[in-house]
């Protein structure tokens, strides 16, 4: 009965005004307090909380896990791997995430094309289940809309243990006009499913955080998938007129022709 309580006052006893603060964040703005301490159930529910964040971290990419047969065949996913031989090796040696090992390189090298318009590449990161609850809803968007542009697409690669800086490999390897990675996001309070978009210009290993662009915040209460994908393919679009990427390049809402393009 306490908890149902703590719910009851958490609504429908506070001031309209609260209940509108509230409603338009997931974070947990105005939510009391008994004594000096929160209420119980705001107690449980950041330790849950917590406790998915810290699942997120430690999760373990299983591609044939999170996506099912179809899916891996309809979109020609293309397993890779990372220099990091382990989850703890990977956590405590972040620069080990930003290169292949030499096993995917001759892979990527044996079977994929060079020189695409637009390379797609999904990456674990600090979070599996945003990759599995994102990607999905995703991913066919991208390649769907990229066709309608008549963009050549490179296989879209998968990769374990995988940090930001792996596009820098990326380009070198596979030479793409515009390169793109779909990364789970460092979990929080809120959700532990945000999925990232980092993307680059033709990127090389001289590139740091200022070449690139960033799309975030991709889950469920953040950006939905169509605004997600329009977002992207305009902003590679716009790369591709400018010939370049990073602080320097701003997105710019979308046009008629846009519009358009997606119907």
């Amino acid at each position: 009965m306490a908890n149902a309580r703590d719910v009851e006052l958490a609504t429908s006893d506070l001031p309209e005004i609260v209940q509108k603060i509230r409603a338009r964040t997931p974070a947990r703005l105005l939510i009391g307090r008994a004594g000096a301490a929160y209420r119980t159930s705001t107690q449980m529910d950041l330790r849950e909380a917590h406790a998915a964040a810290r699942d997120a971290v430690r999760a373990e990419l299983n591609m044939e896990e999170i996506f099912d047969s179809a899916f891996v065949e309809r979109w020609g996913l293309f397993e890779t791997r990372t220099k990091a031989r382990s989850k703890d090796e990977y956590l405590l040696h972040p620069d080990l995430g930003r290169y292949f090992d030499d096993e995917s390189r001759a892979k990527i090298q044996s079977y994929c094309n060079v020189g695409n318009d637009l390379q797609i590449a999904i990456g674990d990161g600090l979070s599996v289940p945003a990759v599995a609850a994102q990607v999905p809803l995703l991913l066919p968007l991208l390649c769907e809309g990229a066709n309608q542009r008549r963009w050549k697409i490179g296989k879209t690669l998968v990769i374990y243990r995988c940090r930001v800086g792996i596009l820098n490999e990326i380009g070198d390897l596979l030479k793409p006009r515009v390169a793109v990675l779909l990364i789970g996001e460092r979990p929080g309070l809120s959700t532990a499913e945000s999925l990232s978009a980092y993307m680059a210009y033709r990127p090389r290993a001289s590139h740091t955080d200022a070449n690139r662009n960033l799309i975030s915040n991709i889950h469920s209460r953040g950006l939905n998938p169509e605004e997600t994908s329009t977002r992207i393919l305009n902003l590679a679009a716009l790369m591709m007129k400018m010939s370049t990427s990073g602080y320097t390049l701003k997105e710019r809402p979308p046009t008629l022709e846009d519009r358009q393009i997606q119907q």
